[in-house]
């Protein structure tokens, strides 16, 4: 596996997830932005979780590995994730939604 002049596959993963960049949590004005938020938390969870589950495995072949794989793998972990979330994913949303409009409505 060649490193790229000195760059190996673990700094171009990192550089990947720091293209975009973080924000601060705004607060939800109204239960549809509660719920957006809370699926994109979702997402995220999500995401972490399966970029885990993706880590030991290993490509091969002549047309597999290399950083294009790399990043690809993300993006495409990236939108199963939306996807999952979108869909229901595994009811995290749901409390996570509960519980920014609780945190809301103590600070109000």
């Amino acid at each position: 596996m060649s490193d790229l002049g000195g760059i190996g596959n673990s700094q171009l993963l990192a550089a990947a997830s720091l293209s975009k960049p973080v924000l601060a949590p705004s607060s939800a004005k109204t239960p549809d932005q509660a719920s957006k938020v809370a699926k994109d938390f979702e997402a995220v969870f999500i995401n972490e979780m399966m970029g885990s589950m993706f880590q030991g495995i290993q490509s091969d072949g002549m047309f597999g590995g290399g950083p294009g794989e790399t990043i690809f793998r993300s993006m495409m972990i990236e939108n199963y994730s939306k996807t999952m979330a979108a869909q229901g994913g595994f009811g995290l949303a749901n409390a996570v939604k509960h519980e920014l409009l609780r945190a809301q409505e103590k600070a109000q």
